[in-house]
């Protein structure tokens, strides 16, 4: 196996390798060893485990990832996934080999293990398939509807659309194509931004997967195989924005206990009660009591709201597309990386499932793509409105939605989740400022090409200021001199939210206070203490933050309530002149990147834009100017020639606090840079390159179970050991004097292989050939303790697993110091890991003094010395032996990394 990563000047993995799995499994190393710790944590959260580690604070999302059953979902997406398409299934399976593999060293490099004590775990086929759906679960905003349903008994239905607006937990992205007869070069440009929680280490990895079927750069997912999003293939790119739609419901169910006090049932749309699964989990939290969660499904979805009680209740279930179709549209990864044309872009798309997105391509032939891609089911309109009645007929979904295409008007598609070609499949929607905003400056020009298109990224004018202009402008009498002046100041005002406006400063500020204002009006403020829902809901439940979003509604309203929104304004702009505006827009609009660890140091920049900005870095008004929201990176896919496309990330390539690409394209991203696409090979300089392992010639076509890369040491394979195939080398080794405490030296080669076969025919022993860049390195054994003679000799416990090393002579290069500690390492990973065990036990014999020091030098701790007894069957004799246990945990192997 050849595979080799290149790194460009901005750490960013190019990876290359002589097919599609190989490629899969390279990429899942890169990201581990980059990235361990952001993998790691999400996967937890997908399973529910992350308070494990993270304490209290992450018990509510824990809870929910439970309740709406992700990681069960992922798992049978997966199990339906290997028998639709085995290809992809299997090309899943090598990306999470590669992610197994390379944890252990990238946990090494990642301080947040020791802060935590958490000790890297192993994926499993389906685990990027829940990190997904974790990911993805809430994009569709369902918790919208527990708003709109108290609006809608506290205010009336006639409220609703009011706060119709993209909510603040809702993700969106600008996304915009011109065609070749709009720009220089005669080819098509694709750019944009996806808007997203702001995380540290950033939501996407800019990464090149190259083989002899493909070259494509792009962003990916962390812990996903694949470039899924945005993407550039040579002959056609893509990208997509959040399409808004709503295809996920929520049921209001009647719950009841059985007799027996634990089974539960459900009152049907028929008016039957029914049996529904349920069960018990428990959430271990760090630092506090463990939690327990019932988890009840009924036949609409999971109830992820309230439980059955001591009696009749009601509960709220989630019924969303991959719990139903058993389908995370994993099918439309690998048809995307294959694509040559928009044609091939488009039928992969048509395998899409979550989250429902509009997409645009392009290729060099002149096709145009702008269309829906996803699951949206066909169902009545209440449903998409509120939170209908479980009990009730009428509600079930019946099918699919087509999905619909767009158009691309005079050589222009812009899409910045407003109402589009996604409109029919809907209820919120970002306003139309950003997309009309961004069309405006399209049409400003005739000829674009691909290094123009940041000015677009960074625009700063935020239309929606008018609405309280506007109602600041007539307000010319009443005003004290102070207020006078700051009312003729926004007046003035270019309404350019940039970092180091004092205007942009003194206007967030009166809109804070008239948020802050509106929100305590006895009229609206009957909205601000919402019904005891789980916590993971509460921000779309919060009543300032969506008075603030919508505050461009509610002043524009032809009647609120009867509130004097005048008068409103009046009293903010008299408080803010009292107080006074001190500073710019960046000193208080400043980046607020989510990280699992809460981080008590905080010195992130100042940033221009505001919510309703192309430059979508997103305040809440009336609460805090800070931004958690933002561009999650930029890109600029130029069809004419891949290397003058361009991107950027918030921080950069990798994971681990205080590399040296850790944070380095964050000066860049602040001021609108971005860095170039390297697509050339030659480009990429010797010192930012490494092979990640080697040409084999050993046994090269054998597969290994465990393949590990040691920086300073080499690449480690360890392959099940072939009897026949590897007798020469393990003859050799055994018949050595340096083997004596082997106890095979004088056999003849047919009696070692007799021995060999008989252990191969074996469940509880194993038997290893560990081979270092491409030559054997070692013999290795594993055994079940309580099936072997030592078990007559300690208590052994759950999870235990013995091994045996036979360190072979140096390769050509010869021994140097740290040999035998790296092969040690390599193989501890693989049973801790690989194998999912908790302690490895040795028993080398007590003359043995230079294994047991090298064991101790491991991180072995000296247990007793024993007798192992002797031994004589047919099969085998094992003389009597004194030897020194030793025991190594797993929490101990990986100790430097917590």
């Amino acid at each position: 196996m050849t595979v080799q990563i290149y790194r460009d000047a901005w750490g960013i993995p190019h990876l290359r390798a002589d097919n599609v799995q190989e490629l899969a499994h390279a990429q899942g190393r890169a990201i581990a060893v980059d990235r361990a710790w952001q993998l790691e944590v999400e996967r937890h959260r997908s399973q529910g485990t992350s308070a494990a580690f993270l304490g209290a604070e992450a018990v509510a999302w824990d809870r929910f990832a439970r309740q709406a059953r992700l990681d069960d979902t992922a798992r049978r997406c997966f199990a339906a996934l290997e028998k639709r398409d085995p290809e992809t299934a299997a090309w899943v399976v090598s990306y999470v080999d590669g992610v197994n593999e390379g944890l252990v060293e990238g946990a090494r490099r990642a301080p947040e293990f020791a802060a935590t004590g958490l000790v890297p775990g192993r994926w499993e086929p389906w685990s990027p398939l829940g990190v997904w759906l974790g990911t993805h679960i809430l994009f569709a905003g369902f918790p919208a509807k527990l708003w709109r349903e108290e609006v809608v008994r506290l205010l009336g239905a006639d409220a609703v659309e009011l706060f119709a607006m993209d909510g603040p937990g809702t993700s969106g992205s600008n996304g915009w194509l011109v065609s070749g007869e709009r720009t220089a070069t005669g080819q098509a440009v694709i750019a944009g931004d996806p808007h997203r929680f702001i995380e540290d280490p950033g939501v996407y990895q800019q990464i090149r997967l190259s083989c002899p079927e493909f070259d494509v750069i792009g962003l990916a997912v962390p812990g996903v195989p694949g470039i899924a999003h945005f993407a550039h293939a040579g002959s056609v790119a893509w990208a997509i924005t959040n399409a808004m739609a709503d295809y996920q419901d929520l049921y209001r169910e009647r719950l009841r206990r059985a007799d027996d006090g634990a089974s539960v049932e459900a009152l049907d749309p028929d008016g039957a009660w029914r049996p529904v699964a349920r069960h018990m989990e428990r959430v271990d939290v760090a630092g506090g009591p463990s939690v327990e969660v019932e988890v009840i499904e009924t036949a609409r979805g999971p109830v992820v709201i309230g439980d059955a009680g001591g009696g009749p209740a009601e509960a709220i279930s989630l019924r969303y597309p991959p719990r139903v179709t058993e389908d995370l549209g994993f099918g439309a990864l690998l048809p995307l990386l294959r694509a040559r044309q928009v044609a091939d872009v488009d039928r992969a798309f048509d395998q899409w499932a979550e989250p429902v997105n509009v997409v645009q391509a392009a290729d060099t032939e002149g096709g145009l793509l702008h269309r829906v891609a996803g699951k949206v089911p066909v169902r009545g309109a209440d449903n998409r409105t509120r939170v209908v009645a479980a009990w009730e007929p009428g509600h079930e979904w019946r099918g699919w939605h087509e999905m619909p295409y767009g158009t691309v008007e005079d050589g222009v598609a812009v899409m910045a989740n407003q109402r589009g070609p996604a409109a029919p499949l809907g209820v919120e929607f970002a306003p139309p400022h950003r997309a009309r905003r961004i069309r405006e400056l399209l049409d400003a020009s005739r000829t674009w090409s691909a290094r123009d298109m940041p000015a677009v990224h960074m625009d700063t004018h935020l239309a929606s200021a008018a609405a309280l202009l506007d109602r600041l402008a007539a307000l010319e009498k009443g005003l004290s001199p102070e207020a006078v002046a700051l009312r003729e100041q926004l007046l003035c005002w270019d309404r350019r939210m940039e970092a180091g406006s004092a205007e942009a400063a003194a206007y967030a500020a009166v809109r804070g206070a008239v948020v802050r204002r509106l929100a305590a009006h006895p009229a609206l403020a009957v909205l601000a203490d919402p019904p005891a829902y789980p916590e993971v809901f509460l921000p779309w439940l919060a009543l300032t933050p969506r008075v603030g979003l919508a505050l461009e509604n509610l002043l524009k309203a032809e009647e609120l309530y009867g509130i004097d929104r005048d008068a409103v304004v009046q009293s903010a702009v008299e408080e803010v002149a009292a107080e006074g505006v001190r500073g710019t827009w960046g000193d208080t609009h400043r980046l607020a990147p989510w990280r699992a660890l809460t981080d008590t140091s905080y010195d992130e920049p100042g940033l221009s834009g505001d919510h309703d900005c192309v430059l979508s870095t997103s305040a809440v008004p009336g609460l805090t100017d800070l931004s958690a929201r933002g561009s999650a990176a930029r890109y600029v896919w130029d069809l004419a020639d891949r290397e003058n496309s361009l991107w950027v990330v918030p921080f950069g390539a990798d994971g681990v606090p205080g590399a040296a690409h850790h944070r380095d394209q964050l000066p860049l991203w602040v001021k609108g840079g971005l860095a170039p696409v390297i697509t050339d090979w030659t480009k990429l300089t010797e010192p930012a390159r490494r092979a990640m392992t080697t040409e084999t010639t050993y046994a090269q076509g054998r597969e290994a179970v465990h393949e590990q890369r040691l920086d300073g040491f080499g690449t480690v394979r360890i392959l099940p050991l072939d009897p026949r195939a590897d007798l020469d080398v393990v003859h050799s080794w055994v018949s050595q004097e340096r083997a004596t405490f082997w106890g095979m030296n004088g056999l003849t080669k047919e009696q070692v292989l007799e021995t060999y076969l008989h252990l191969d025919s074996l469940d509880t022993h194993h038997a290893f050939l560990a081979v270092k860049d491409g030559e054997p390195a070692a013999l290795f054994q594993t055994y079940e303790p309580e099936a072997d003679r030592v078990s007559e000799c300690y208590d052994v416990q759950p999870g235990d697993i013995g091994i045996h090393v036979l360190i072979g002579p140096a390769g050509p290069g010869g021994a140097r110091s740290g040999y035998s500690s790296g092969l040690l390492t390599a193989f501890t990973a693989f049973v801790l890991t690989g194998l999912d065990r908790e302690r490895v036990v040795v028993d080398p014999d007590e003359r043995n003094a230079k294994a047991i020091s090298r064991f101790v030098r491991q991180g072995f701790v000296p247990g007793p010395l024993v007798v192992l007894p002797e031994i004589d069957l047919p099969d085998v004799y094992l003389p009597e032996k004194r030897a020194q246990l030793a025991f190594l945990t797993r929490e101990a192997a990986f100790a430097d990394v917590r």
